[in-house]
């Protein structure tokens, strides 16, 4: 069978190793990428670690507004399917590539396979929760990372095809993450020792498109004692740019470049805490084992609330301050499966051959 699948950004790269990785002893498939995230730190270093086969198009689209970016890849999208005739169009998570690409497919028939299917922070400010809904609703065969995902599309009456295999992210952290002990020096070249400094992420539309909670954000912050790490997204070192924020008044905080995934994982192993509004992060952190306080009011990975591995701070300052300096105590229960969902993925299509 052939299979044809769309992604565009850094969380999509990481799942898509895995299940590649299984498709391809059995299937063939076409990579479009998107070029939604464009920047080299955050896309070809992703190809180069991971070791996933080189996209077969690159359509560059890179940032704009989300109906213009969505709109091109669409057009892009459908041009290539018309070109390539897959069995099956298959797209990650909750990305403007991610619904691009299911609704090109869908009104050409063409059978849609969403991974990460069902979640939901019900909140649909985010864009995000609109990307995932309406994919949800047009896809053919919806894989679920864990229970509530799959209870959350029986409660919106979407049954068929639904299977929870598990999280393609904790498939890809269990096999990488040694990798990234052996290979990476991230640490020493920024010297700092493990469990000496807070790991920070901000990247979600919703924090960053609103500067007053950037500048909430940024209060806390420059009020948190002890060394900082972020890694920071372009946009949104541009957004604080604009904003006239000088990051370099923060005492303690070291910002740097996007690093590839063997870094951030061995960022993120030897953090104290993870500071992120990233849900990819939250649940890496939760993989790892590392207490995570998250910059939003939702979050759709409830399993890590229940467990007390993750906080929600939102963005006020005191909030985000207690958050972080509070003692917690999590219970890692096994939420995401067993590592094998790229398996069971696989499997399933290849009983349909």
């Amino acid at each position: 069978m052939k299979f044809l699948t769309v992604i565009g950004a850094r969380p999509q790269f990481i799942k898509a190793a895995p299940v590649s990785r299984e498709l391809r002893k059995i299937h063939k498939e076409i990579y479009v990428h998107t070029g939604q995230h464009y920047d080299k730190n955050m896309s070809d270093i992703f190809f180069n670690e991971l070791d996933i086969p080189k996209p077969d198009y690159h359509l560059n689209v890179g940032s704009s507004s989300h109906g213009k970016q969505t709109a091109k890849m669409l057009d892009e999208i459908e041009r290539i399917l018309f070109e390539e005739t897959p069995d099956y169009l298959l797209v990650y998570g909750d990305t403007n590539s991610t619904l691009a690409g299911a609704l090109a497919a869908a009104k050409l028939h063409i059978p849609v396979i969403h991974i990460e299917a069902g979640l939901r922070s019900f909140n649909k400010k985010m864009p995000e929760e609109i990307n995932r809904i309406m994919t949800d609703h047009i896809s053919e065969f919806l894989f679920c990372p864990t229970e509530t995902a799959v209870k959350n599309l029986e409660n919106e009456n979407i049954k068929k095809n639904v299977l929870n295999v598990g999280d393609v992210m904790y498939d890809a952290v269990l096999y990488n993450r040694a990798l990234s002990e052996k290979k990476t020096s991230i640490l020493q070249k920024l010297g700092i020792e493990p469990k000496g400094y807070y790991l920070i992420t901000v990247h979600r539309a919703e924090n960053t498109d609103d500067p007053e909670k950037m500048r909430s954000i940024i209060d806390a912050f420059s009020k948190l004692e002890g060394k900082k790490v972020w890694p920071i997204h372009p946009r949104t070192r541009n957004i604080l740019i604009n904003l006239g924020i000088d990051l370099n008044a923060i005492p303690d905080l070291f910002v740097i470049d996007p690093v590839g995934y063997l870094d951030i994982l061995a960022l993120e192993s030897n953090a104290k805490k993870i500071i992120t509004d990233s849900g990819g992060i939250q649940k890496e952190a939760y993989f790892l084992q590392v207490p995570c306080v998250t910059l939003r009011e939702q979050t759709e990975w409830v399993e890590t609330l229940e467990s007390q591995a993750n906080i929600l701070a939102g963005t006020n300052v005191e909030e985000i301050l207690e958050a972080i300096q509070s003692e917690v105590n999590p219970s890692y229960k096994n939420y995401f499966g067993d590592g094998q969902a790229a398996v069971k993925i696989t499997e399933h299509f290849s009983k349909e051959v």
